[in-house]
């Protein structure tokens, strides 16, 4: 599952990990990511140290064959254009989006916002066209839809990956999990709350205007990636 921060991405993750089918795990290449760019995120030296950050071992531990379904929550901007991405072909790749606006006035609350890569949607932009442009199977799914809708949104997801929707996708239990990186103390406060997809709610604040180019490069590759919206399959 390829997100941008503030995507309902965890709530994702939660859904697929009270399967009993399926394990998850949660941003595999944070780590390393943080080490090579050196962005001033919360726990950053934290995460470093605790976290994979061989590049060459992180791939192969994320395209290993399982005898379970592998949900692997991944933030498009963590693959810098560095790294060769041939390896995601070994998956199922599903593009969870989201309107640059309401992620942007999320991210800003918490963390610093530099460039429209900070909310990963031309990382996006670049793993949705390899995987397009190589033929292999593509969703892509809009966190409004999945928050509104996520019975139908799920089942369709389902289908699409040839397994069978279960019940159990559209709650879970309220609390943090030992599957949640560290970055849960900074992040995670309404998903560890919550027990099943919230509503996301219109908000009527306006872009900072010093934000204005960065969300209009977003949303120019919001506008490419939601014609392909699993909601109008």
């Amino acid at each position: 599952m390829w997100s941008g921060p503030r995507n309902l991405s965890t709530a994702l993750m939660r859904s697929f990990e009270n399967r009993e089918d399926t394990k998850v795990w949660d941003e595999p290449f944070y780590a390393y990511y943080l080490k090579e760019t050196k962005k001033n995120h919360p726990l950053a030296n934290e995460i470093i140290n605790k976290y994979e950050t061989d590049l060459d071992k992180i791939i192969n531990s994320v395209t290993k064959e399982n005898d379970f379904i592998y949900f692997q929550k991944h933030m498009s901007h963590h693959i810098l254009n560095k790294i060769p991405i041939n390896w995601i072909k070994k998956g199922v790749n599903c593009f969870l989006i989201r309107h640059p606006k309401d992620v942007l006035l999320s991210y800003i609350q918490k963390n610093d916002l530099i460039e429209s890569n900070d909310l990963g949607y031309p990382a996006q932009l670049r793993l949705f066209n390899y995987v397009k442009n190589s033929n292999n199977r593509i969703l892509v799914i809009d966190a409004k839809d999945l928050s509104a809708n996520p019975e139908i949104i799920l089942k369709k997801i389902c289908k699409k990956i040839n397994i069978s929707f279960t019940k159990r996708m559209l709650n879970w239990p309220k609390g943090r999990r030992n599957s949640d990186g560290i970055w849960e103390k900074i992040w995670y406060k309404n998903v560890k709350s919550s027990t099943s997809f919230n509503k996301i709610l219109n908000k009527e604040y306006e872009i900072p205007k010093k934000y204005n180019q960065i969300y209009n490069e977003c949303l120019e590759i919001y506008d490419q990636l939601k014609i392909y919206n699993i909601i109008n399959e």
